[in-house]
C-alpha cells in the first residue's frame, strides 16, 4: 500500500479527491472515500517559461490550499497518481508518494 499526499487549492479540493477516489484511492478495509486534509497557505512564483493557473509571472502569489492525504493499493498508484496530474489545477502539482509496510503483516 502507499500513501499519496498532495496540495490543492480550496477550489479544486473535493473534485480532485472525488477523480481519486473513482480510481481506487482512499480505501481501507471496509471503507472508502478515506482521506486526511488541513487547510494551509501555500507560496509560488511562477519563472519565465511558466504557465500558471495562478498569478503572474516572476510575482510571488499566495493561495488557500488543502494538504490532503489518502492510502491507495499498489496495483493503482501508478493510474491515481496519473489521474492526479491530469486533473489538478496546476501546471506542476507538488505531490509524494510514500510506501507503507503492514506491521501484522512482517514475521
Amino acid at each position: 500500500m502507499y500513501k499519496l499526499s498532495f496540495y490543492v487549492p480550496v477550489s479544486h479540493a473535493e473534485q480532485l479527491k472525488q477523480a481519486l477516489f473513482a480510481q481506487g484511492a482512499g480505501r481501507i478495509g471496509d471503507y472508502d472515500s478515506c482521506a486526511w486534509q488541513v487547510l494551509g497557505e501555500g507560496q509560488f512564483r511562477p519563472l519565465a517559461g511558466s504557465a500558471p493557473y495562478l498569478g503572474s509571472i516572476g510575482e510571488i502569489q499566495q493561495v488557500a490550499e488543502y494538504k490532503i492525504e489518502m492510502v491507495c493499493a499498489d496495483d493503482l498508484i501508478k493510474t491515481v497518481v496519473q489521474t492526479l496530474l491530469a486533473c489538478h489545477p496546476y501546471q506542476q502539482p507538488a505531490y509524494e508518494v510514500y510506501k507503507i509496510l503492514n506491521i501484522a503483516d512482517l514475521p
